[in-house]
């Protein structure tokens, strides 16, 4: 059985969780084939999944272009949505070709709509997976509207192509599909201790700790020196803040991706030793915080729909409380992290046993197909 993912390139958000959902499936029908269609960084993939897998790598759709972490470019954002619907005809042809004398038991896409014009042609079955679609996202996107509106309704027209699909929390734009099922978050958990992840990243396990989360971008445009809880708190990220990472102040620590290789941890084990995530709202980063109870301090990233949905939403299920890019960036954060670690504790519990229920309706839908065409 051959298992086909198409996934967003997008943001670390979209791999992080397929690769739960494809953990979960090879724990259901250990032997499985898995197929990963995605320009996400091959590096991260190799980090993070743990069963065997073939990448073929590639833009499958294009999402949002970022200027930074916590910035969008919107007319560069128009502009590769362009160049890549425009031609879009060409690019399903070339997947295609690329799956000569490939059959795929079935192709999910986590949310590229490429994926369904080749599980359409390939008459094969397709599930969506995600919290949102790229048709719903670009719908309020400053600009597309003016300069693309024929852009929406195309890849609406793709979805329209899908077998069913399984939404998430935090969701938008599942409407277009044929048929949908609700599914709980599918969300990373921490398998270390605490105490034993502080003790492995060297850092102190008596005072409270801030992880610095802001993806591949990191937050550059920080001042280390200008933070001014590290009297009381210890700072730590894996990604870049600033120029100038060699002369990091104490108790701010730059943590190498090193320290999650071949090592039985990894980054949710850091999220669940943090007191406090510093980030921007992303469906990952959400999800890890719910799973591991991990409070978190947001910043604004930029006009883009999910981030409305989320800010709505995560007050419901995490403790969370939002800093203004100017103070993040100047480095008055003490105010806001007091006030978090105040907070009462979020009034609702969410499952976070997602990857486990996509992973069931996958198999059973390439299992159906596969007996179909014996």
């Amino acid at each position: 059985m051959t298992v086909l993912f198409y996934i967003s390139g997008h943001g670390f958000g979209h791999a992080s969780r397929d690769v739960e959902i494809m953990h979960a499936l090879a724990a259901l029908a250990p032997g499985m084939r898995l197929i990963i269609r995605s320009a996400v960084s091959p590096s991260l993939l190799a980090r993070t999944l743990s069963v065997p897998y073939e990448l073929r790598p590639g833009p499958c759709d294009t999402g949002i272009i970022q200027r930074s972490s916590i910035a969008h470019d919107d007319a560069a954002t128009i502009t590769a949505a362009i160049d890549f619907y425009e031609r879009y005809d060409q690019r399903i042809r070339a997947d295609l070709d690329a799956l000569a004398g490939e059959r795929p038991s079935i192709i999910v896409s986590d949310i590229a709509p490429l994926a369904f014009e080749a599980a359409a042609a390939l008459k094969v079955p397709a599930i969506a997976i995600g919290n949102f679609t790229w048709d719903w996202i670009y719908d309020t996107h400053p600009g597309m509207a003016d300069a693309a509106p024929w852009i929406p309704e195309l890849i609406r027209a793709s979805y329209a192509k899908a077998t069913h699909a399984l939404e998430l929390p935090f969701s938008g734009g599942f409407e277009i599909f044929p048929s949908a099922q609700r599914v709980p978050l599918v969300a990373r958990h921490a398998t270390r201790h605490r105490r034993d992840t502080r003790a492995h990243l060297a850092l102190p396990i008596d005072r409270p700790v801030a992880l610095l989360s802001f993806g591949g971008y990191g937050l550059p445009d920080l001042n280390p020196g200008a933070v001014d809880c590290l009297d009381r708190w210890t700072v730590v990220t894996t990604d870049r803040v600033s120029g100038r990472s060699a002369a990091l102040p104490r108790h701010l620590h730059l943590i190498e991706e090193t320290a999650f290789v071949n090592t039985g941890f990894r980054y949710e084990d850091l999220v669940a030793a943090a007191d406090v995530v510093v980030t921007k709202p992303g469906f990952g980063i959400t999800a890890e915080c719910i799973s591991t109870g991990t409070a978190m301090l947001y910043t604004s990233r930029g006009p883009f729909r999910e981030y409305d949905v989320l800010v709505r939403e995560m007050p419901r299920y995490l403790r969370c409380r939002f800093i203004a890019q100017a103070d993040l960036l100047a480095g008055r954060w003490t105010d806001a992290l007091t006030a978090l670690v105040q907070q009462s504790p979020a009034p609702e519990r969410m499952s976070t046993d997602g990857a486990a229920a996509a992973a069931r309706a996958i198999l059973s839908a390439a299992t159906a197909n596969a007996s179909s065409t014996e």
